[in-house]
């Protein structure tokens, strides 16, 4: 099973739109998907169109095995399953620092999923926590979506002297171009800082209504308008991601 978490220290960079439309894309192929969705926002399963149960909660989530697997839902496309967020979630940080082990305890909790499931996505909340760390130990990828701007550009640096003071693996970062608008000169400049980064990925994603649409629409971009710019540059995304991983 391959683990990729949508994550960025700096909110409104496009994470959530990013991680509904590849847990889509990956199930296209049979590959059976799921994506948990971390945030207490919800925003994942708001577009899934689903809601946690009414016994599920943080304290569900940590205990893991059955605690969890129970509470997974379908949601309506064909090998994507979604476990839901509960305002519970926010919590989360506070609930993992009793625990013995709260940097491994995600990985630990999910590990027999590998048994169901090709994919897991992550889509986490914006910032940078004892949570966001149960995250980086569990996930293979630490997909960034970084905006053109010079605040997500320091949050990105942060992100990466995070992982080096910590002596953890910063391979496991890959930013890519998020929100970008071409006819904005800062972003043609900072896309140019962005591409030397290291382990960008050489896609963007555009600033495009349709994405905003999603809210709409409750469903993936590539499900519900495939003809799109922006559908098209998910598809790419995918393409270059799944190559990195698999």
């Amino acid at each position: 099973m391959k683990t990729i978490a949508l994550y960025s220290i700096k909110g409104g960079v496009g994470k959530t739109a990013a991680a509904v439309n590849l847990c889509y894309l990956a199930s296209l192929d049979a590959s059976q998907t799921l994506i948990c969705d971390l945030d207490p926002q919800g925003a994942s399963s708001y577009y899934f169109r689903t809601t946690a149960s009414g016994k599920y909660n943080s304290e569900k989530f940590l205990k893991g095995c059955k605690k969890i697997y129970r509470h997974i839902k379908a949601t309506d496309f064909e090998h994507l399953d979604i476990l839901p967020s509960d305002i519970s979630y926010r919590n989360l940080d506070i609930d993992l620092s009793d625990e013995k082990n709260p940097k491994k305890k995600l990985r630990k909790n999910l590990s027999d999923l590998s048994e169901e499931y090709d994919y897991l996505f992550f889509d986490c909340p914006p910032n940078l926590t004892l949570l966001s760390e149960s995250v980086f130990a569990a996930s293979d990828i630490i997909l960034v979506p970084v905006i053109p701007t010079t605040l997500s550009l320091r949050t990105l640096e942060q992100l990466i002297g995070f992982f080096e003071d910590n002596e953890l693996d910063t391979g496991k970062i890959r930013p890519f171009i998020s929100m970008e608008e071409k006819r904005k000169t800062m972003h043609r400049e900072i896309i140019e800082q962005l591409r030397s980064a290291p382990g960008i990925l050489s896609v963007s994603i555009p600033y495009n209504s349709e994405i905003e649409k999603m809210g709409i629409y409750r469903a993936p971009i590539n499900a519900v308008r495939p003809d799109s710019a922006a559908a098209a540059a998910y598809r790419q995304l995918w393409s270059e991601l799944r190559g990195a991983i698999d």
